[in-house]
């Protein structure tokens, strides 16, 4: 009954941190100097980076944000003068019209729609469509928009299509995904969806209009995306170490694709102008358009990120909660394994994605037989291989610094001995 004594105090004693007991220098804990100073100064050097890189993007919103005395933002005209852009409801899908507005299967490709609005408003006309728009199938009810175009020197104004109105089929389908990430995810799948209702303010009121502005792609890219994680981390996940420990690794993740995507574009001499929207930007816009396709990989980068500095804190906080007496080591290599299994999906999901958003480009490059060597130094597909590349490095090499920040940060309590190395069992 004595042993039952002298080790109820040492337990309590060691809970509080300060042992005293006999017993508590038989596990080695009352000479032996308590790892919480240590994590004390961890915390407090983690809280001083994070609150760097804070006001770091904070001041540089503030330096880089379209003011009203910078320049003005560009706008160009999409049409001419008196266009307008009514929406009219198919009446009739023509099953045979001329021979010039067949399709290449031998569709007929000629709608007739009543105008719904506009000064031609209950008029009927007949507007032609392109194969693509043909074989989507349209049918009698449908909503579409057109051009109306007007006539000049007394001429009758012109109809052509413009495309089908979807509102209903994206409101449908975005009040479904809402109510689908509730009812699974509850209130942290709500303030997700706020989260990003946020970023995406960020992304439409700051990063696009500098960038138009001709400012510093990086800049604008480190600036927003810092801020976006701040708001998406601490809202979704709450205030607290786990998080801080989440963001510090996806901030180390931004940097380090920050650099290896500066080699991507001075390594492989990039323009910038790879696809058809740089090109069209390129003829209307001054823009340094290497610094856009770094702020484009920063961006794309954030999500792939988030995922993994997320999944690597709740995984090293859920071993040390299930193994508390588990050494730095131990845990830092069980979080590993985590971590190995993870960066091994996220890759291929990353290298999936780009081909199956490039798949039309593939098929261009199958069909020509073009050699491999000619299609790797085309700028469109190198551009999305020095991408793809790109995130990937950064993200590999975030890994081990996070789940290494996470075990030194996931807390300082120790367990008794019998739960000592059950992660390296």
């Amino acid at each position: 009954m004595p042993g039952r004594h002298t080790r109820e105090p040492r337990s309590a004693s060691t809970a509080s941190g300060a042992p005293t007991t006999e017993a508590g220098r038989g596990h080695g804990h009352g000479h032996t100097p308590d790892p919480l100073p240590l994590g004390t100064r961890s915390r407090w050097l983690l809280l001083t980076f994070l609150a760097g890189c804070a006001i770091a993007a904070l001041v540089g919103m503030v330096v880089l944000f379209p003011h009203s005395g910078a320049a003005e933002q560009p706008h160009l005209a999409y049409s001419a003068p008196g266009t307008t852009y009514p929406e009219a409801t198919v009446i009739q899908v023509q099953h045979s019209c001329p021979g010039n507005h067949q399709t290449s299967t031998g569709g007929c490709a000629q709608i007739r729609v009543r105008v719904s609005e506009g000064v031609a408003r209950g008029e009927s006309v007949t507007v032609q469509l392109s194969a693509a728009d043909a074989s989507s199938g349209l049918r009698a009810g449908d909503r579409v928009e057109l051009i109306r175009t007007p006539g000049s020197n007394g001429a009758a104004d012109s109809f052509a299509f413009f495309g089908v109105v979807r509102h209903n089929a994206m409101w449908a389908l975005g009040v479904l995904f809402l109510l689908v990430v509730v009812a699974v995810a509850r209130l942290r799948g709500l303030l997700a969806v706020v989260s990003l209702s946020v970023g995406g303010a960020v992304v439409l009121e700051f990063m696009l209009p500098a960038l138009l502005q001709g400012h510093s792609g990086v800049g604008v890219a480190l600036s927003g995306s810092t801020v976006i994680m701040f708001v998406v981390l601490y809202l979704t996940h709450g205030i607290s170490l786990r998080t801080s420990t989440a963001l510090a690794g996806t901030l180390l993740g931004i940097g380090l694709t920050t650099v290896i995507g500066w080699y991507a574009v001075r390594g492989g001499r990039l323009s910038g102008v790879g696809d058809d929207a740089s090109g069209l930007l390129s003829g209307q816009v001054h823009l340094n358009f290497q610094g856009l396709f770094m702020c484009m990989t920063i961006v794309a980068a954030l999500g792939v990120l988030n995922d993994v500095t997320i999944t690597q804190v709740s995984a090293v906080w859920e071993l040390r909660a299930a193994a508390p007496e588990a050494s730095l080591r131990s845990l830092f290599s069980a979080g590993m394994r985590i971590g190995r299994d993870h960066l091994a999906s996220t890759i291929y999901t990353l290298v999936f994605a780009y081909v199956g958003t490039a798949m039309a480009t593939l098929l261009l490059v199958q069909l020509y037989a073009m050699p491999a060597s000619s299609v790797l130094n085309s700028e469109d597909i190198a551009e999305e291989v020095l991408r793809t590349l790109t995130s990937s490095i950064g993200l590999v090499l975030t890994v081990p610094f996070t789940t290494a920040l996470a075990a030194l940060l996931a807390g300082t309590a120790r367990a008794p001995r019998a739960s000592r190395n059950q992660l390296v069992a």
